[in-house]
Parts: structure tokens; sequence; C-alpha cells
């Protein structure tokens, strides 16, 4: 977990995630559920390696993706107040979870004051992505919400150290970016031809290339401070 992002952890507090993320550990292969919406949650999911997401699924097949997680990832620390999910995770890529129980987690929290309160920051960007996601499918033009999500999810892969000067892994289909964008895929094929053509970015092989950061983030309407990289928690 990249909880060192929002508090400055010891060492002491690194080794007990260390152990706690080693306990039990599954692989799942690309676009399998981990949890379903209805199903009783048992565990807080640590992505590992690889692409997650969490979605909606309507009665008529029809399926809103609400957030996309990246290794280090936390899928909702709070999930033990639900007796059931209402939502559903899913696998984007082929991934490696941790999954940490509740009676684990919660003796993470007593044993590290500093992990508790790194939980917290992660929760609130965890908010605050969301809020920038309903702000996305309410104000911004389809061009403007497909450069928002390449600009969000090659900052956080860049702070994390997995970008590769201008390019970065995007494994997403574009059904998928439509699914989290609001769009129609003939939309956002449209839409990213468009992109192409302006030479804000590049498609291919499952990788993204960003010929011009900045200027994607100001076409993006792109205000980064959402996901608190100026690590605000840091004390």
């Amino acid at each position: 977990m990249h909880l060192s992002a929002f508090v400055r952890l010891a060492s002491a507090d690194r080794e007990i995630l260390t152990q706690a993320l080693q306990r039990r550990v599954r692989i799942l292969e690309p676009r399998q559920d981990i949890i379903r919406e209805g199903e009783r949650p048992r565990f807080v999911n640590v992505i590992l390696e690889g692409w997650a997401q969490r979605y909606k699924q309507l009665a008529d097949g029809r399926r809103q993706i609400l957030s996309f997680f990246i290794a280090g990832d936390l899928c909702d620390a709070n999930i033990f107040i639900l007796k059931q999910m209402d939502h559903s995770l899913s696998t984007v890529t082929r991934v490696k979870l941790a999954e940490i129980s509740q009676s684990e987690f919660q003796e993470i929290m007593e044993r590290s004051p500093r992990i508790a309160q790194a939980l917290w920051w992660n929760e609130l960007v965890t908010v605050a992505i969301q809020r920038e996601w309903t702000t996305n499918i309410g104000q911004r033009t389809a061009y403007e919400r497909i450069a928002h999500l390449f600009c969000e999810m090659f900052v956080r892969l860049r702070t994390t150290g997995r970008t590769d000067d201008d390019e970065c892994e995007f494994p997403l289909t574009q059904s998928e970016i439509a699914e989290a964008t609001g769009l129609t895929q003939v939309h956002v094929n449209r839409t990213i031809q468009e992109m192409r053509r302006d030479q804000l970015i590049e498609l291919r092989n499952k990788r993204l290339k960003v010929f011009d950061l900045d200027r994607l983030m100001s076409v993006a309407l792109f205000n980064p401070n959402y996901l608190h990289l100026d690590h605000e928690g840091l004390a």
C-alpha cells in the first residue's frame, strides 16, 4: 500500500503492513469478478499488481464503472460495515491482491496510529476522486471527460513510479472508457481519434503516450489537487 504518500511511516509501521499483505494473496485473471454486488464482504482487498475496477450493473446489463484501482490501492477500507456489497469489484488485467480480514485490519489500526491516520487520508482521496468523476459526467464534454481520465491515471501511475517518461500502461478497452465516462463506445472512438489528430495522446498496444501533459491537463480542465499529491497529511 502506498499509504506513505499521506503520512510518514516508521520502519515498524511498514513491517506491520508488509506482514499483513503477505498472509493471504490471490491471483485473478483479467475481467474476473473479485466480489459481486449482493455478496457479503469478508476482506479488505489491496491491489498488489495489475488494474481493477469498481462498478454498478443494471438489471438489463448496462454497466457504470465508478473507479479504477492500481497497484497499492485499497478497495474500500470500510467495507466491514456492509452486510452485503452494494457494488462489484472486478479485475481489468491479471491481478495479484492481498486479502485482509476484519480482525487483522482492526489490529493494524490499533497497533499503529500512523497507519490509521494514513487510512483516513486514503479514504479522503477515494471520496475526492468520486466527486471529480461525478463532475466529469455532469459538466465536462466528451473530449474533456476522456482527457481527464487519461490525466488522472497517468498522474496516479507517475506518482507511484509506474510511468516511463511520457508513457504508461493503459489496459482499458474503449468499451471500459465508455462505461467510465458515461459515453457510447462510438463516441469514445471518435473522440480518441480527434485527440490523436490534435497530437495530445497515442494509444497503442495497451500503452498510453502523452505528448504534452500540461496541454492535456489544460484541455481536460484537470486540477490534480483532488488527488492530494502535496502530502498535506505528512507530519
